[in-house]
């Protein structure tokens, strides 16, 4: 699943307004204008996707507009975090900001699920209720490892199926 897909669907989900859009990135320490964001939030021309197709992480513009890259969408998932809890002041000895926990593709989907479930205050049953409503059964033990710290040995990588359904469950939850 690409970025502007997730952005597109957790706006929809949580009936996210545009003026909040632009509010959530700032927060997240990025600066867009309502044009920008619109552009990251239409999707593209071509709308087949190859399962091996790479979506081009460096690369911020194209003729289309504004891609949403990694970056961007953990910024605005941090940004998500204060606009629904308020900002957390930091704890002496604690770094002002910290370092971008989206390594690689692969990671988006788990880092998506953990800010999620910060910035709605979701409790892991929560989470298994939702993807519930969705049509997906899942452990708390697979949704444990899903949530873990890329490294830990009982980490495992959260696929397209759970993210799209997890949002497609919030959606459910909340414009149900």
């Amino acid at each position: 699943m690409h970025n502007h897909d997730i952005l597109i669907r957790l706006r929809y989900a949580l009936d996210i307004k545009n003026k909040d859009m632009v509010e959530i990135f700032k927060l997240g320490d990025i600066e867009v204008t309502r044009e920008e964001v619109m552009q990251m939030l239409t999707k593209p021309k071509d709308d087949y996707y190859d399962e091996y197709d790479e979506y081009d992480d460096d690369m911020d513009e194209d003729e289309d507009g504004v891609n949403c890259n990694n970056m961007m969408l953990e910024s605005f998932l941090n940004g998500l975090i204060i606009f629904k809890r308020g900002r957390q002041e930091p704890k002496p000895g604690q770094p002002q900001s910290q370092a971008p926990a989206v390594k690689n593709k692969e990671s988006v989907n788990n880092i998506l699920l953990k800010k999620l479930k910060i910035a709605l205050t979701l409790t892991s049953e929560d989470m298994i209720d939702i993807l519930e409503e969705a049509g997906v059964m899942i452990t708390k033990g697979e949704l444990s490892a899903i949530l873990r710290k890329v490294g830990h040995r009982n980490y495992k990588e959260c696929g397209d199926r759970y993210a799209r359904n997890f949002l497609k469950g919030l959606t459910l939850r909340y414009r149900g």
